[in-house]
């Protein structure tokens, strides 16, 4: 019988968190409207969370995505009509990226089709096992992003 490796609890906690990542990924892709990506679905979030107008490079900093892949997937994006890209009028350099009606329609929809899968999150565990959750996860986080 083959010896049983135990893992140290800090390469289980990085275990967890990233099967968590991979079936909300999951979970949120199959639910999205028929030709929207994740990546897609990811910047529309963001805009509509964060507010019209945003910089391309805010975008891609906030969702940890290369200069090429934001530019990609705001060209793709751009070219179903689900974000407009204009050039910044303050500063003819810099563009503004915003959601057109459509862009607002299709993250309605993805919210939808999203909200019955938050339900039975929400049904799953109380408001106090995510709050309490909260302090290590973002301790973690922090510490994280000043090792790198």
């Amino acid at each position: 019988m083959a010896a049983v490796i135990e893992e140290h609890p800090e390469v289980q906690v990085f275990d967890e968190i990233s099967l968590i990542e991979h079936h909300v990924r999951m979970a949120i892709t199959r639910a999205l409207p028929v030709g929207l990506t994740y990546p897609q679905y990811e910047v529309l979030n963001l805009i509509a969370r964060r507010g019209e107008d945003l910089a391309p490079n805010a975008i891609a900093t906030a969702l940890r995505m290369t200069p090429g892949a934001i530019t990609n997937t705001l060209q793709r994006l751009e070219a179903t009509g689900l974000v407009g890209v204009e050039v910044c009028g303050a500063d003819r350099r810099k563009k503004r990226v915003s959601l057109t009606p459509g862009g607002r329609e299709a993250y309605g929809r993805a919210m939808a089709a999203i909200r019955p899968k938050v339900e039975r999150l929400r049904d799953g565990f109380t408001q106090k096992e995510f709050r309490e959750a909260l302090p290590f996860l973002r301790a973690l986080r922090v510490w994280m992003s000043d090792i790198h």
